[in-house]
Protein backbone atom coordinates (compact mmCIF):
# COMPACT_ATOMS: atom_id res chain seq x y z
CA UNK A 1 0.00 0.00 0.00
CA UNK A 2 1.21 3.72 -0.73
CA UNK A 3 2.25 6.02 1.93
CA UNK A 4 2.00 9.86 2.29
CA UNK A 5 4.14 11.99 3.71
CA UNK A 6 3.53 14.79 5.85
CA UNK A 7 6.59 17.10 4.52
CA UNK A 8 4.68 16.89 1.22
CA UNK A 9 2.04 18.06 2.46
CA UNK A 10 3.91 21.53 4.14
CA UNK A 11 6.03 21.83 0.90
CA UNK A 12 2.59 22.12 -0.71
CA UNK A 13 1.27 24.41 1.57
CA UNK A 14 4.66 26.44 1.68
CA UNK A 15 4.54 26.94 -2.01
CA UNK A 16 3.38 29.61 -4.47
CA UNK A 17 -0.60 30.46 -4.37
CA UNK A 18 -0.20 29.02 -8.35
CA UNK A 19 1.63 26.22 -7.73
CA UNK A 20 -0.97 24.72 -5.04
CA UNK A 21 -3.74 23.22 -7.01
CA UNK A 22 -0.54 21.75 -9.72
CA UNK A 23 0.90 19.56 -7.07
CA UNK A 24 -2.18 18.30 -5.38
CA UNK A 25 -3.62 17.46 -8.99
CA UNK A 26 -0.07 15.79 -9.67
CA UNK A 27 0.07 14.13 -6.31
CA UNK A 28 -3.53 12.84 -7.03
CA UNK A 29 -3.32 11.03 -9.86
CA UNK A 30 0.19 9.74 -9.01
CA UNK A 31 -1.48 7.80 -6.22
CA UNK A 32 -4.23 6.84 -8.34
CA UNK A 33 -1.86 5.47 -11.23
CA UNK A 34 0.27 4.04 -8.81
CA UNK A 35 -1.90 2.91 -5.53
CA UNK A 36 1.76 1.43 -3.78
CA UNK A 37 3.82 4.87 -4.44
CA UNK A 38 5.52 5.93 -1.70
CA UNK A 39 5.96 9.74 -0.93
CA UNK A 40 9.37 11.33 0.60
CA UNK A 41 11.28 14.55 -0.06
CA UNK A 42 14.86 14.21 -1.50
CA UNK A 43 16.46 17.12 -2.64
CA UNK A 44 14.17 19.27 -1.20
CA UNK A 45 11.34 18.59 -3.37
CA UNK A 46 8.07 15.91 -3.16
CA UNK A 47 9.49 12.81 -4.89
CA UNK A 48 7.74 9.38 -5.37
CA UNK A 49 9.13 5.91 -5.29
CA UNK A 50 7.88 2.96 -5.93
CA UNK A 51 10.69 -0.27 -6.82
CA UNK A 52 13.16 3.16 -6.64
CA UNK A 53 13.18 6.56 -7.45
CA UNK A 54 10.04 6.93 -9.62
CA UNK A 55 8.85 10.34 -10.46
CA UNK A 56 9.12 14.12 -8.68
CA UNK A 57 7.72 17.39 -8.89
CA UNK A 58 8.99 21.17 -7.74
CA UNK A 59 7.30 24.14 -7.43
CA UNK A 60 9.66 27.36 -8.49
CA UNK A 61 8.94 31.24 -8.30
CA UNK A 62 6.95 31.11 -11.30
CA UNK A 63 6.55 27.72 -12.42
CA UNK A 64 6.42 23.62 -11.54
CA UNK A 65 7.74 20.83 -12.84
CA UNK A 66 6.96 17.25 -12.54
CA UNK A 67 8.81 13.64 -14.62
CA UNK A 68 9.44 10.29 -14.24
CA UNK A 69 12.93 9.37 -13.29
CA UNK A 70 12.73 6.02 -15.91
CA UNK A 71 14.13 6.98 -19.04
CA UNK A 72 12.53 3.56 -20.41
CA UNK A 73 9.07 5.48 -20.15
CA UNK A 74 10.56 7.23 -23.34
CA UNK A 75 8.53 10.91 -22.49
CA UNK A 76 9.56 13.26 -25.43
CA UNK A 77 10.46 16.59 -23.47
CA UNK A 78 8.60 19.52 -23.09
CA UNK A 79 10.72 22.90 -22.97
CA UNK A 80 13.39 23.81 -21.34
CA UNK A 81 12.25 23.17 -17.88
CA UNK A 82 13.84 19.80 -15.64
CA UNK A 83 10.81 17.69 -16.18
CA UNK A 84 9.40 16.25 -18.93
CA UNK A 85 6.51 18.33 -19.25
CA UNK A 86 8.03 22.14 -19.24
CA UNK A 87 7.15 24.94 -17.55
CA UNK A 88 4.15 24.36 -15.87
CA UNK A 89 2.12 27.85 -14.50
CA UNK A 90 -1.07 25.69 -14.25
CA UNK A 91 -3.00 22.30 -14.32
CA UNK A 92 -4.46 23.50 -17.91
CA UNK A 93 -0.34 23.24 -19.04
CA UNK A 94 -0.67 19.67 -18.01
CA UNK A 95 -1.57 16.45 -20.67
CA UNK A 96 -5.16 15.73 -20.03
CA UNK A 97 -5.61 13.11 -16.93
CA UNK A 98 -5.58 10.07 -18.50
CA UNK A 99 -2.34 10.96 -20.45
CA UNK A 100 -0.68 11.28 -16.99
CA UNK A 101 -1.89 8.02 -15.55
CA UNK A 102 -1.24 6.11 -18.35
CA UNK A 103 2.62 7.47 -17.61
CA UNK A 104 2.37 6.45 -14.38
CA UNK A 105 0.81 3.20 -14.52
CA UNK A 106 3.41 2.39 -17.57
CA UNK A 107 5.93 3.38 -15.08
CA UNK A 108 4.91 0.76 -12.76
CA UNK A 109 5.06 -1.58 -14.91
CA UNK A 110 8.22 -1.14 -16.00
CA UNK A 111 9.10 -0.64 -11.95
CA UNK A 112 7.53 -3.60 -11.78
CA UNK A 113 9.03 -5.40 -14.36
CA UNK A 114 13.02 -4.40 -13.55
CA UNK A 115 13.40 -1.92 -16.33
CA UNK A 116 15.49 0.74 -14.82
CA UNK A 117 17.00 3.24 -17.26
CA UNK A 118 18.71 6.00 -14.92
CA UNK A 119 19.95 9.64 -15.58
CA UNK A 120 21.91 9.81 -19.21
CA UNK A 121 25.93 9.77 -18.52
CA UNK A 122 27.07 12.77 -20.89
CA UNK A 123 30.93 11.31 -21.25
CA UNK A 124 33.45 14.10 -21.78
CA UNK A 125 34.83 14.70 -25.54
CA UNK A 126 38.74 13.70 -24.96
CA UNK A 127 40.86 17.13 -24.52
CA UNK A 128 43.36 17.20 -26.66
CA UNK A 129 46.67 17.41 -24.99
CA UNK A 130 48.07 20.89 -25.83
CA UNK A 131 51.01 20.34 -27.27
CA UNK A 132 53.48 22.36 -25.34
CA UNK A 133 52.62 20.07 -22.59
CA UNK A 134 53.57 17.14 -25.03
CA UNK A 135 56.61 18.34 -25.91
CA UNK A 136 57.80 19.65 -22.51
CA UNK A 137 56.83 15.67 -20.79
CA UNK A 138 58.92 14.33 -23.74
CA UNK A 139 62.16 16.48 -22.87
CA UNK A 140 61.97 15.43 -18.88
CA UNK A 141 62.93 11.40 -18.54
CA UNK A 142 59.90 9.34 -17.56
CA UNK A 143 57.30 12.50 -17.30
CA UNK A 144 55.59 11.56 -20.71
CA UNK A 145 55.06 7.87 -19.66
CA UNK A 146 53.68 8.93 -16.16
CA UNK A 147 51.08 11.31 -17.77
CA UNK A 148 49.96 8.66 -20.02
CA UNK A 149 49.90 6.38 -17.16
CA UNK A 150 47.32 9.03 -15.20
CA UNK A 151 43.26 8.55 -15.21
CA UNK A 152 41.94 10.91 -18.18
CA UNK A 153 40.20 12.93 -15.56
CA UNK A 154 43.97 13.86 -14.33
CA UNK A 155 45.02 14.51 -17.82
CA UNK A 156 42.15 16.67 -18.38
CA UNK A 157 43.42 18.65 -15.03
CA UNK A 158 46.29 19.50 -16.24
CA UNK A 159 45.55 19.94 -20.16
CA UNK A 160 43.02 22.28 -19.11
CA UNK A 161 45.33 24.30 -16.60
CA UNK A 162 47.91 24.57 -19.38
CA UNK A 163 44.65 26.00 -21.44
CA UNK A 164 43.45 28.13 -19.61
CA UNK A 165 46.19 30.71 -18.87
CA UNK A 166 45.97 34.14 -19.65
CA UNK A 167 49.58 34.87 -20.81
CA UNK A 168 52.41 33.19 -22.32
CA UNK A 169 54.26 33.89 -18.60
CA UNK A 170 51.49 32.45 -16.73
CA UNK A 171 50.96 29.41 -19.37
CA UNK A 172 55.18 29.24 -18.82
CA UNK A 173 54.88 29.28 -15.19
CA UNK A 174 52.31 26.52 -15.07
CA UNK A 175 53.76 24.20 -17.75
CA UNK A 176 56.74 24.46 -15.12
CA UNK A 177 55.53 23.23 -12.35
CA UNK A 178 53.21 20.65 -14.32
CA UNK A 179 55.71 18.66 -15.84
CA UNK A 180 58.02 18.50 -12.64
CA UNK A 181 54.46 17.54 -10.55
CA UNK A 182 54.16 15.01 -13.54
CA UNK A 183 57.54 13.50 -13.52
CA UNK A 184 57.55 12.91 -9.47
CA UNK A 185 53.86 11.06 -10.73
CA UNK A 186 52.19 13.59 -9.14
CA UNK A 187 48.07 15.05 -10.11
CA UNK A 188 47.87 18.40 -10.70
CA UNK A 189 45.96 18.65 -7.15
CA UNK A 190 47.96 16.04 -5.37
CA UNK A 191 48.07 18.91 -2.26
CA UNK A 192 44.72 17.95 -1.68
CA UNK A 193 44.81 14.52 -1.69
CA UNK A 194 44.53 12.38 1.27
CA UNK A 195 47.15 10.67 1.92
Amino acid sequence: MGKKDARVDAYIAKSADFAKPILKHLRKLVHRGCPGVVEEIKWGSPHFNYGGMFAGMCAFKAHCVFGFWNRALKIEKSGDAGGQFGCITSVADLPGDAVILGYVRRAAELADQGVKLGPVRREKKPLPVPAVLTAALKKKAGAFAKFRAFSPSAQREYSEWILEAKTDATRGKRLATAVGWIAEGKRRNWKYQRA
